[in-house]
């Protein structure tokens, strides 16, 4: 009986340390919770084109690539990334707003004829 005992301990200790050094569902302490939008990107958008957002609050950007890679840059930052092509994964920002405005964004990376229309806007009020 000790011996199940110990090996179930052993489990619940091995378990709660996974737990403990996982924690990607919690923020930091001190951290606010970012908002999580899901952007799907495919010639020549990016959908949703328009993230609203309270100013002051993280976001957490998730972009999907529908085709080909293309890029993803908020003007008047240094947020430039790429987000590879189809089935090869996602790519994600994080980015905070500290005052209420207009950001935007765009394709950074040559997609095509309809490249310079692939824009969007992050609205922070």
């Amino acid at each position: 009986m000790i011996r199940n005992l110990t090996r179930a301990g052993s489990l619940f200790t091995i378990v709660g340390v996974l737990a403990i050094s996982s924690g990607a569902s919690t923020p930091a302490s001190g951290q606010q919770p970012a908002q999580i939008v899901d952007v799907t990107v495919e010639r020549f958008s990016f959908t949703p084109s328009e993230i609203r957002m309270k100013a002051g609050t993280p976001v957490e950007i998730r972009l999907r690539s529908e085709d080909t890679d293309h890029g993803f840059r908020i003007a008047g930052t240094e947020i430039n990334i790429t987000i590879p092509k189809r089935g090869r994964g996602t790519a994600t920002v994080r980015f905070q707003p500290d005052k209420p405005g207009r950001y935007e964004f765009e394709c950074s990376k040559l997609c095509g004829a309809g490249h310079a229309f692939m824009r969007g806007t992050i609205v922070a009020e």
